[in-house]
C-alpha cells in the first residue's frame, strides 16, 4: 500500500469520518507494514520483523460492560512462544477512534501458560488508541496509533 494514498485517505477521514462500526473490525488482522511517526517511507526491517513474529490484532465482540463493546488481543509468536496482551475497547467519535487498554498479559510456551498477569488500567487521557483510516472491502485495515505511527493490517482467512 502506498503512503500517499493512505495519507490522502487519512486527511479525508479527519473531515468526514469513516462510518466504521465495531462489526466492521471483527477478525484477526495480520500486521503487514508500519511507518514510523513523521516518515513517508515504510520501515522495511520493522515490518519484516513483525510479520516474522506473526504480529496480529484480534478484534471480537466484547462484554458491553462500561461501554466496552469490543475485546482486543495483540499477540506475537516466536516458534512455540506466544506473548499476548488482552483487554476491552470501544469506538469513540466520528472518525472513529478505537480506544482500548490491555488489562492482562499472558506468556505461553508450547501451549503451557507460564505467566498470566493483570495489568493496571491507564488513566483515560493516556489510554492507547488507533485513529482508524480505512477498513477496505479487499481485506485491509489502516490506522494511526497514539504515538503517531501508521500501521497496515490484512484480514487473516
Amino acid at each position: 500500500m502506498n503512503f500517499d494514498i493512505l495519507n490522502a485517505r487519512e486527511s479525508a477521514v479527519r473531515l468526514e469520518g469513516t462510518g466504521l462500526k465495531g462489526s466492521d473490525l471483527m477478525g484477526c488482522w495480520q500486521l503487514q507494514t508500519v511507518w514510523s511517526k513523521g516518515s513517508q517511507t515504510a520501515n522495511p526491517f520493522n515490518s519484516w520483523m513483525l510479520r516474522s513474529l506473526d504480529a496480529r490484532l484480534e478484534i471480537e465482540e466484547g462484554s458491553g460492560e462500561d461501554g466496552h463493546d469490543l475485546h482486543l488481543c495483540n499477540a506475537v509468536n516466536l516458534g512455540p512462544i506466544e506473548l499476548k496482551f488482552q483487554g476491552p475497547g470501544s469506538l469513540k467519535g466520528k472518525r472513529p477512534l478505537l480506544v482500548f487498554h490491555f488489562d492482562s498479559v499472558m506468556l505461553r510456551i508450547a501451549g503451557v501458560v507460564m505467566l498470566n498477569k493483570k495489568l493496571a488500567v491507564p488513566p483515560a487521557n493516556r489510554a492507547p488508541f488507533f485513529a482508524l483510516i480505512e477498513r477496505n472491502p479487499d481485506g485491509w485495515l489502516a490506522a494511526r496509533g497514539r504515538g503517531g505511527g501508521l500501521a497496515l493490517w490484512t484480514l487473516k482467512d
